[in-house]
């Protein structure tokens, strides 16, 4: 196996319809100088490699695993991407049929052993750092999105099972799940109910033996048929009959397509029925389905845990699926903004201003300041927030394997803060950035010859799924900033006033640090103002909670930027070439970029969050 070197780009064949038929370069995927950059120089993810759990690798066995991942998701995934997009899976005799090639390519990720790759060796897994999984994951679902989900729905699925659920279900399931001839599902979303999950009405009867008869209807259940395995195992929120009502009386349950017995072999059908499929405006090659349980009394499902603990249990793989959802909405606007850049480089157009001389030749696009703000504006959103998930998954290995109680713990409470900022930042802006892809095109962008619309189609789905943006900010400024009395919002604090001190080191950062500082003490001090309101009157304090989430996001990237930033002029003096040289000044004008341009909008959503403004609250609905 090659060692992945993060170096340049290596050319493989192309697929149906990608990029004009054209070979691909892997550059294409993401900056593979950029990738390197982010786990060596920013994260220094070799540094794991002294801890137990992952004394058996080296940048030797991370660099390999990338480079498998790079191998499967060039030859794999990314030629299918068009194909699986305008060939959506159907419906045929009741029976899901979709492109051969979304079949091959999950296969190929379980037989590399990619699809356990941070699971224990003894479970068959790799033990990879959750960091360097995250980088290998990046490669697939910027190369296609809508295959990856169904591997990377059954990874969370089995870490749940492996985590909560008993020894039966570990031996029944773990096994299959880890190789692939089982996939998994998370089936929470009632169409009565959508996001509010106190709603669910989906039913679990106790049986004499023990189980569970499960009885309701599901839908937006990704992944929820097909016939790529052996097996769907459906990780199934009820409400056990005489449950408390809301969330507390939630409990979770397998309930899988087809029985299972204790060696794990699959029998007969269980009673859970494809009602339907859902088209969606992107993310088209993974089936979105509506399931009914139990429509003829036969449904059986096993509790996973205790009762009425089932929410808490999804939420591990629905936090793990947050981090999962921001790091896919990165990739989409990497993708776009790698194609846009390719674009601007190839496409001559125009002259510069003042010339009118029609015989003189034309420029490339990127010679245009205008496009050149475009394309900044992209590199801006998508390295940082690249930089922001791969920073939450270094905090998982953190919380895992810190070298101290009080180091996991801190780890774990930064995580539970950034999260929320994790999963939708990246999916505000990242699409931001494919809307800017579109616009760099121009006409061309808005056609299907060219493939930055379906990253924008693609990209539209990560505000709405695991949580929507004002679900997120809710969640941030209602209970992340404040819990435990703060002391999350004070760690981190304490984390940027680290870096902040670094920066201070290189006189091309010194300008940004009074910047930060400014932004960082008015996001405190609009928590601390807001705290009384926030116990007063919720309904009030958090009208305007996306406010709060963009801005608080905003300032967490321009810390992640300034990390960046300090790693590049530390390393700029040694450059070995001019493109060296020439990556890390683009790291620097962007962290620039992002202060001049970016952190300034916080100020006035701070201010409007501070004034308690009512306009969006007293907005009668009989008034639109």
């Amino acid at each position: 196996m090659r060692p992945y070197r993060g170096s340049g780009p290596r050319s493989v064949a192309k697929g149906h319809n990608q990029d004009q038929g054209e070979v691909m370069s892997t550059d294409e995927l993401v900056s593979q100088r950029d990738l390197a950059f982010q786990l060596y120089e920013v994260l220094d993810a070799e540094a794991l490699t002294r801890r137990p759990r992952y004394a058996d690798h080296s940048r030797e066995t991370f660099d390999a695993a990338l480079d498998t991942s790079l191998a499967i998701a060039t030859e794999k995934f990314a030629p299918h991407n068009r194909l699986a997009d305008e060939n959506e899976p159907r419906l045929v005799e009741g029976r899901v049929q979709m492109v051969r090639e979304v079949g091959e390519a999950v296969q190929a990720i379980c037989a590399a052993g990619l699809q356990c790759a941070t699971a224990d060796y003894e479970a068959g897994g790799m033990q990879l750092p959750e960091v360097v999984a995250e980088a290998c994951w990046s490669l697939f679902r910027s190369a296609n999105i809508a295959t990856t989900s169904y591997v990377g729905l059954t990874s969370a699925n089995a870490n749940v099972i492996e985590r909560f659920g008993s020894a039966a279900q570990r031996t029944r399931y773990l096994p299959a799940l880890r190789t692939g001839r089982f996939f998994g599902t998370m089936v929470l979303t009632e169409p009565q109910a959508g996001s509010s999950l106190s709603d669910l009405i989906t039913t679990a009867s106790p049986l004499p033996d023990g189980r569970y008869s499960i009885r309701g209807q599901k839908i937006f259940i990704s992944g929820g048929d097909h016939e790529l395995a052996e097996n769907i195992v459906h990780l199934v929120l009820a409400r056990i009959v005489g449950a408390p009502a809301g969330v507390k009386g939630l409990s979770l349950f397998t309930v899988p397509k087809f029985h299972v017995d204790e060696n794990g072999q699959v029998g007969e059908r269980n009673d859970v029925a494809l009602a339907g499929l859902i088209h969606k405006t992107g993310w088209r090659g993974t089936t979105s389905t509506m399931l009914s349980f139990g429509e003829n009394g036969r449904c059986i499902g096993e509790l996973v845990g205790q009762p009425h603990e089932g929410l808490g249990y999804m939420f591990h793989m629905m936090n793990e699926a947050r981090i999962g959802v921001g790091m896919g909405a990165v990739m989409l606007g990497y993708r776009g903004y790698l194609a846009a850049l390719r674009y601007a480089r190839e496409r001559p157009q125009g002259r510069r201003p003042g010339n009118k001389n029609p015989r003189e030749p034309q420029l490339p696009l990127i010679e245009h300041a205008d496009v050149r703000r475009m394309l900044l504006a992209q590199k801006a959103y998508v390295e940082g927030a690249f930089a922001l998930g791969l920073y939450a998954a270094r905090l998982v290995d953190e919380q895992r394997t810190g070298e101290s109680a009080a180091a996991r713990a801190e780890a774990g409470l930064l995580l539970e803060l950034l999260t929320p900022v994790v999963k939708s930042w990246p999916s505000q802006f990242c699409l931001e950035a494919n809307s800017l892809a579109i616009q760099v095109h121009g006409g061309y962008g808005y056609t299907r010859d060219f493939p930055v619309e379906q990253y924008w189609r693609d990209n539209r789905l990560n505000m709405i799924h695991e949580g929507t943006h004002g679900i997120q900010a809710m969640d941030l400024l209602g209970r992340k900033v404040v819990m435990k009395e703060g002391a999350a919002l004070a760690l981190l604090g304490r984390e940027m006033e680290t870096t902040l001190a670094e920066a201070n080191d290189y006189h091309l950062l010194r300008e940004h640090v009074p910047a930060l500082k400014r932004s960082w003490d008015a996001i405190t001090r609009t928590v601390d103002e807001l705290r009384p309101a926030l116990a007063r009157d919720a309904e009030a304090a958090l009208a305007n909670a996306n406010a709060f989430l963009e801005a608080f996001g905003h300032t967490v990237l321009a810390w992640i930027w300034l990390r960046q930033a300090v790693a590049a002029a530390r390393a700029l003096p040694q450059a070995s070439s001019a493109d060296d040289a020439g990556f890390y000044q683009g790291k620097l004008q962007a962290c620039r970029w992002f202060y001049r341009w970016e952190l300034p909008r916080t100020d006035g959503q701070l201010a409007l969050l501070r004034s308690l403004d009512d306009t969006t609250l007293a907005m009668a609905p009989n008034w639109f």
